[in-house]
């Protein structure tokens, strides 16, 4: 193995003038940095990852809860974006990512903050979790850097999708093309689904709107079976309604299939609406009108944020960052105003 020994003979420099050149410090010249980097990389010198750990008491390792109830995995369009940019974000700053065993099932299993002990990690994310399991409320107590996405924990940092704003600025976009009667299938119970809830009935209220309670049915999110059946209960109805909003955009396609097996069409006979803004709702047409979330910010602001956490404690404050989408007008909802004036 070579070491900083074997690159200080040969560049005829002492071992500490080659450490300071690999940890690119400012006492020492940027021709002899070139000349230690080129030597490393000639000789194939890795730095001990042992040893930088022992020096800066860091493992430069970050664990990632992700455990996905749906068992969709990283095919979650949403969560694997923002996994993606965090990961993107964690590694421009020197740092891996490992997930964090969220198997219950697997014999001799670690719970979550054992895990994180035992593999060393200087921090961690948590994201599409139980945020309600007490496994994830010790790991959130432990100690260990913790930045949690879409969920807050008092007192501990948290990088959320403005979820209040999105579905007001998507029921404000549907109400400006004349809809008043708008059916809303939400998620299954969680701080988002409540969000955006409150949010859908206090913009209908701020219009004077009232929307009956059988506009309103519930499916898990990323369940296209349940979304159909709820999209037939809604087509179903005496008075149905004129545009039908949906948890994400992936359940959204199960109503799409449901509207279409009644040879109905989009938006002519009906309109829909989803939520997320994935790639393959602007490839298919119509083209799907959602509220598109910034994956890309939520995912490098959470890797900022916790190696802000990890690196300087002292001065970082937890806090609550919030990151807005912005609507993707799409094909899918009706202009119903020009039937009015006409």
């Amino acid at each position: 193995m070579v070491s900083l020994k074997d690159i200080a003979k040969e560049c005829n420099v002492s071992p500490a003038t080659v450490s300071k050149a690999l940890n690119d410090q400012s006492d020492v010249s940027d021709e002899t940095k070139t000349l230690v980097r080129e030597v490393a990389r000639k000789l194939g010198y890795f730095p001990n990852s042992s040893a930088r750990a022992l020096k800066t008491n860091r493992t430069y390792n970050i664990g990632v809860l992700y455990a996905d109830e749906a068992q969709s995995g990283l095919t979650h369009d949403y969560f694997s974006y923002v996994l993606d940019s965090f990961k993107r974000g964690a590694e421009s700053k020197g740092y891996d990512i490992t997930f964090i065993n969220g198997s219950k099932t697997r014999p001799g299993r670690m719970s979550y903050k054992d895990h994180c002990r035992y593999r060393g990690f200087d921090g961690a994310l948590i994201a599409c979790v139980d945020f309600y399991d007490p496994e994830v409320a010790e790991l959130v107590n432990s100690g260990l850097p913790i930045v949690t996405i879409d969920h807050t924990f008092n007192g501990h940092s948290s990088i959320l999708s403005d979820n209040v704003k999105g579905m007001r600025d998507l029921v404000t976009f549907i109400l400006a093309k004349g809809h008043r009667k708008i059916a809303y299938i939400h998620g299954a119970k969680s701080a988002v689904t409540d969000a955006r809830l409150s949010s859908f009935f206090k913009t209908l209220e701020e219009f004077d709107i009232h929307i009956p309670d059988e506009y309103i049915k519930e499916a898990p999110y990323r369940n296209t079976r349940i979304a159909t059946q709820m999209t037939e209960e809604l087509l179903s109805l005496k008075n149905p309604p004129t545009c039908i909003l949906y948890p994400d955009d992936f359940s959204c396609y199960g109503g799409i299939n449901a509207i279409k097996e009644r040879g109905l069409s989009i938006p002519a006979d009906i309109s829909v609406a989803g939520y997320d803004g994935i790639r393959i709702g602007r490839h298919i047409e119509p083209k799907l009108t959602t509220l598109r979330q910034d994956t890309e910010r939520i995912g490098m602001a959470a890797a900022q944020q916790l190696i802000d956490l990890i690196e300087r404690p002292r001065t970082t404050i937890e806090e609550q960052i919030m990151v807005e989408g912005e609507v993707y007008a799409g094909k899918t909802v009706k202009n119903l105003n020009t039937r009015r004036q006409s």
